[in-house]
Order: structure tokens, then C-alpha cells, then sequence
């Protein structure tokens, strides 16, 4: 199987904040030559593509102190398709928010939890537009995922 990182987000638009995080780890995802980044919005990604990838990025804004709803759905959908197929998968969190993330961030790691993914960096939230400084942030959380499972670290 070839080295994949899978990028899944919600975003209600493909110029906001959210996507603008995508945008820039997966600029830095690319960096890294033995890794195929693939983006795709949380819902059309499925089972399958899930079962495909080495790692994964996933990427939500804040939704009254809660992830997206596309992304919960993509959980419940992918969920007991998946279920014990994946346990150990490397993955990595990004929240646009507009409070302080802290919601969104928990319920995302109750499900984690479920499928007994494995965190391999800390959430990264972004309160507001984000900053050069935080689309560095992501870029560099994009390129550290494809590195580390370039070489097969996680």
C-alpha cells in the first residue's frame, strides 16, 4: 500500500478558515515526496478511504462548541465499517473556532477514542483568522504527519 495521508474537514465554504488550515498542511504535506496527500471534504470521504490511508489530518471548524456536523457525520458513517481495522492509525487535529476550540477538541477525541486512533501531535486550534504565524503552524503539522509516516516513525 502506498504511504497516504488523508486529509478529511468540513468546511461550509472552500475559502474560509477551515479550509484555508487545509490548505496550508497540505502545502506542507506535499513537501514530503514518498507521501500521497489526498483532501477530501468529511462528506464524501468514507470507509473505504479510511481503510486507504496511513494517517490522517482531520480538520473542523467550531460549531456552537461542538465540531461540524459534516465531520460527526463522517464519523458515524465510517465508524462500524472500519471498526477495528484501523486501531493505531496516526492522526492529527485542527479546529477553526471562534470560542476557544476546547468543545470541539473533546468530542473529537471521545470518538477518536472509539476507534483507537493514535494522536501523534497536539490539536492545533485556531481562534479566529488565522495568523502567518498559524497557517506556519499547519503547514508544518501537515509536513511533520507526512514525514513521520515517510518514515514509518508513528
Amino acid at each position: 500500500m502506498a504511504t497516504r495521508l488523508l486529509i478529511v474537514y468540513a468546511s461550509q465554504t472552500e475559502t474560509g478558515r477551515a479550509r484555508t488550515l487545509v490548505d496550508a498542511a497540505a502545502a506542507g504535506a506535499r513537501e514530503e515526496p514518498g507521501v500521497d496527500t489526498v483532501i477530501l471534504r468529511a462528506d464524501a470521504a468514507g470507509p473505504d478511504d479510511l481503510l486507504a490511508c496511513s494517517g490522517l489530518l482531520l480538520v473542523t471548524p467550531e460549531h456552537f462548541g461542538y465540531m461540524a456536523g459534516k465531520l460527526k457525520d463522517f464519523f458515524d458513517r465510517t465508524y462500524y465499517p472500519v471498526e477495528g481495522r484501523t486501531v493505531g492509525l496516526p492522526y492529527a487535529l485542527m479546529v477553526s473556532c471562534g470560542n476557544d476550540g476546547r468543545g470541539t477538541v473533546s468530542a473529537v477525541e471521545r470518538i477518536v477514542a472509539g476507534y483507537r486512533w493514535k494522536a501523534v501531535a497536539p490539536p492545533l486550534r485556531v481562534i479566529g483568522a488565522p495568523s502567518p504565524a498559524q497557517l506556519t503552524e499547519a503547514h508544518d503539522l501537515g509536513l511533520a504527519l507526512a514525514t513521520g509516516l515517510s518514515l514509518n516513525a508513528f
